[in-house]
């Protein structure tokens, strides 16, 4: 199993868990002092690798990494390349009314954005409802006005393993990342969009990691 070094803040939450278990993420940010949301990702790493065992309607045990957590053995193994599906991809000149008919037809959540083959940015069903709310002519208006722009796309690599792509999604509340491939062009790096890991992928690789 791949080492993994925790956080102070893991660390001390993996202590309180070993002290009060079983434990609920409430008590232990009041613990600790700080908001369950800003726990979040903490606790979501500490049972990925296994750490922590997370029980609904009882709270956190310690689990202590144990060899025969085989899920958090696999989570370690599997990679990006093994989950990702298939990328809705617009170009940047597209109409929002085009790009909206595309995210309901290909039902998502958010659609990535390129120019000239690589990848400039990411839209978000939220961001389609904030410009339709404020009265923007989604028939005239391209989809690159609106998108949030590299270099604030969070981004995943195919041999990045599932957990990484996990924690990401989790620690920047996105709904999917884009899957790339690093180009190398002069002294300029650009991205090519080879899939996409949502949470829908790591969800069904929980399935099918319980159901083996």
């Amino acid at each position: 199993m791949i080492p993994i070094e925790f956080t102070e803040r893991q660390q001390k939450i993996i202590q309180i868990v070993k002290e009060h278990e079983p434990i609920t993420s409430e008590q232990i940010a009041k613990l600790l002092k700080v908001t369950r949301a800003t726990l979040r990702p903490d606790l979501a790493i500490l049972t990925m690798t296994g750490m922590l065992d997370a029980r609904p309607k009882v709270g956190y045990l310690y689990s202590g990494n144990k060899p025969v957590n085989l899920i958090s053995e696999e989570i370690h193994r599997i990679k990006v390349r093994d989950i990702k599906s298939m990328p809705v991809v617009v170009e940047e000149q597209t109409t929002l009314y085009d790009a909206i008919v595309t995210l309901f037809l290909e039902d998502v959540g958010t659609i990535f954005v390129v120019s000239n083959g690589f990848l400039t940015g990411a839209v978000s069903r939220k961001d389609f409802l904030k410009n339709i709310m404020g009265g923007t002519d989604i028939n005239k208006v391209p989809v690159g006005l609106i998108m949030t722009r590299m270099p604030n796309i969070v981004m995943t690599y195919p041999n990045e393993t599932a957990l990484e792509a996990a924690i990401k999604i989790i620690e920047h509340e996105v709904d999917s990342l884009p899957v790339v491939e690093k180009v190398q062009k002069g002294e300029k790096e650009y991205y090519k969009v080879v899939g996409k890991v949502s949470k829908t992928n790591i969800t069904k690789l929980f399935v099918e990691l319980g159901s083996q």
